[in-house]
């Protein structure tokens, strides 16, 4: 899987209980900026980016494209839910299955926020291209991550070092 193959893109708007999941849209620009440049959202991920160059860089409507998804609360942006074909994975086990990811700012954490939007992409994802399985690679010391992961039906398949540390891929099977 490269992509989403042929599924239609983008979905209509995923609504929960609480949260809207939609395509970007240019008023998210600042939000994207703000998750983008946080040490805290990026602590596991290589690090932040600087303020400056993603203001420069930043198109108006930012991350557009099949498998990105804002999370939406209350009307504003507080997380973005990525998936993804994980086709440059470097681990046989993810090779060819869809990559599930997802950034929340810190305001949102603690509130299953995550949890629900992840679920809610997820039941959709099913529907759109029913038999196919999901992974979710994450740093091994970001036990949030890893414990929302296991919320979300994903068992562990291996720990590997990347990046400087180890990671852990969960492996959620297809959705009978």
């Amino acid at each position: 899987m490269s992509d989403l193959g042929d599924v239609a893109w983008p979905p209509e708007p995923i609504r929960t209980e609480r949260l809207v999941l939609r395509e970007p849209e240019a008023r998210d620009r600042v939000t994207f900026i703000e998750m983008l440049a946080s040490p805290e959202v990026h602590a596991y991920l290589g690090g932040p980016r600087p303020r400056d160059e993603l203001e420069r860089e930043m198109p108006e409507v930012p991350e557009r494209w099949p498998g990105s998804l804002v999370v939406e609360l209350d009307g504003a942006m507080i997380g973005q839910i990525l998936l993804r074909g994980a086709t440059g994975h470097r681990r046989p086990a993810a090779a060819g299955k869809a990559d599930l990811g997802y950034l929340f700012l810190p305001k949102a954490w603690g509130q299953g926020y995550a949890a629900e939007a992840c679920a809610a992409a997820l039941d959709w994802f099913d529907g759109a291209l029913p038999g196919e399985p999901v992974v979710l690679t994450t740093q091994s010391a970001n036990v949030g991550s890893m414990r929302l992961a296991a919320k979300l039906g994903f068992t562990e398949v291996e720990r590997f070092q990347a990046w400087d540390a180890e990671q852990w891929l969960g492996l959620r099977p297809p959705a009978r």
